[in-house]
């Protein structure tokens, strides 16, 4: 039976919410920037709340230092908007793998005192969707204890884990504003596509693919327009994968599991994106324990999972979530992805970096700068790509590791390197 809502202004949904609150913010490019300013305005009579997140996009008002008094944002994947906070001290990183996240829900490790969430209108059975963003929020719902949602039309009718009775909101408001939106095609370099290229002749027909977040993910799809018959599997679905579906180069025939479905977390990117996955019934969004646990990624054959990073040292260790002390991104998804190609049958975990930074500095480093985070350790690690080849360093010992990586580094920083191999292995080590 459908169960009509009742709206109330932004201003009384926040009402709601109490000082020393835990409150979970759906994220991406539903993060949902009214409600955020709302709270922001009604900050005076609120003191101590806990903000739980990942990747917040566009504005996000509560996250400038003024209301350090007010809010508290615990991080799980810093993005943009949040960088500043996290770095200046007025906010926090916790580090975790995407795939554990709905589990700390579930256990009470995270507890969730309010959820806000932007869904779709009501369907005629009174059911919304929470659209581009399934990922953790859909846990978040089912462990929170107050629900604030944003009925927003631009919102996607997305299929899978994040279908939601409107009965289940104990606050609601009507409010149509754009979603967050993203671009990472226009920043791409010739060096992101000469990896692009490498990595492309890597890739099977028929293999599965997931994607990371940035200018590289997006390389590699331009140069996947004449393979065949790929699958998708992945916590991120960008614009950049729109022309291999519409092209047929991604279908999902050969898939183990899913087949003919694209496997998401969330989606983001453009609204020609949103458009795209709205009520299409090629994707399924589903909850980020499922689409993030190695032990469902293991069973698509030929998996291939391409992602990023800030530097790699010479034994393999891969930083991807800061630049020394800085906290610029987190865990995210790679571990659980590295480790879930790296037991699929025919897989291949694929590490992707330009050989230099765009000021130039080495990315390939003799040993990672002070204060970097290890995301994938080098027991983990198997394919590193730059634009000057691939090398797998599966299997091989810290001295071969050394002479592989130099030879995909830049060809200025290759004596550099040399030299610091030699010295790590006490004048043992030549190329």
């Amino acid at each position: 039976m459908n169960n009509p809502l009742k709206y109330i202004s932004l201003e009384e949904a926040i009402s709601h919410i109490k000082s020393g609150d835990r409150v979970f913010l759906q994220g991406s490019a539903q993060t949902p920037a009214s409600l955020l300013r709302e709270m922001a305005r009604q900050s005076d009579r609120l003191k101590n709340v806990d903000v739980i997140s990942i990747s917040l996009q566009g504005e996000v008002e509560i996250a400038k230092e003024e209301y350090k008094d007010s809010f508290h944002i615990n991080s799980l994947f810093v993005s943009e908007p949040v960088r500043k906070a996290v770095n200046g001290g007025w906010a926090d990183f916790v580090p975790i793998f995407l795939s554990d996240i709905p589990h700390w829900f579930r256990r009470g490790k995270i507890p969730i005192d309010v959820a806000i969430i932007q869904v779709s209108p009501p369907d005629k059975h009174g059911y919304c969707s929470m659209g581009a963003s399934v990922d953790i929020g859909r846990t978040a719902t089912r462990v929170a204890k107050m629900i604030i949602a944003q009925v927003n039309p631009n919102v996607p009718r997305t299929h899978g884990d994040g279908i939601i009775h409107s009965s289940r909101f104990h606050h609601v408001v009507y409010l149509e504003e754009p979603l967050a939106e993203i671009n990472y095609g226009g920043k791409v370099s010739a060096e992101d596509l000469r990896i692009g290229e490498i990595i492309a002749e890597m890739i099977e027909d028929g293999s599965t693919l997931q994607m990371g977040i940035g200018t590289i993910p997006d390389a590699v799809l331009r140069c996947l327009g004449n393979h065949k018959n790929l699958g998708l599997h992945t916590e991120m679905f960008s614009d950049g994968l729109l022309p291999l579906f519409e092209n047929d180069v991604i279908n999902n025939t050969k898939k183990k599991i899913h087949q003919n479905i694209g496997i998401v977390g969330f989606a983001l990117g453009s609204r020609a994106l949103y458009d795209y996955i709205d009520d299409n019934p090629a994707f399924n969004f589903l909850d980020m324990d499922y689409v993030n646990d190695p032990a469902i990624i293991k069973l698509n054959p030929k998996m291939v999972a391409i992602n990023s990073a800030i530097e790699v040292d010479l034994t393999g260790q891969v930083c991807a979530d800061s630049i020394g002390y800085y906290q610029y991104s987190g865990i995210g998804g790679q571990m659980d992805y590295i480790r879930g190609a790296a037991l699929s049958e025919g897989g291949k975990p694929i590490i992707a970096i330009n050989s230099r930074t765009r000021k130039g500095l080495p990315r390939i480093v003799p040993h990672l700068h002070e204060g970097a985070g290890v995301v994938t350790t080098r027991g983990h690690v198997h394919y590193v790509v730059t634009e000057y080849g691939a090398v797998n360093l599966a299997g091989m010992n810290l001295r071969d590791r050394s002479r592989l990586l130099i030879s995909i580094a830049h060809p200025d920083d290759r004596e550099m390197l040399a030299r610091a191999a030699y010295e790590r292995f006490n004048g043992n080590f030549s190329l």
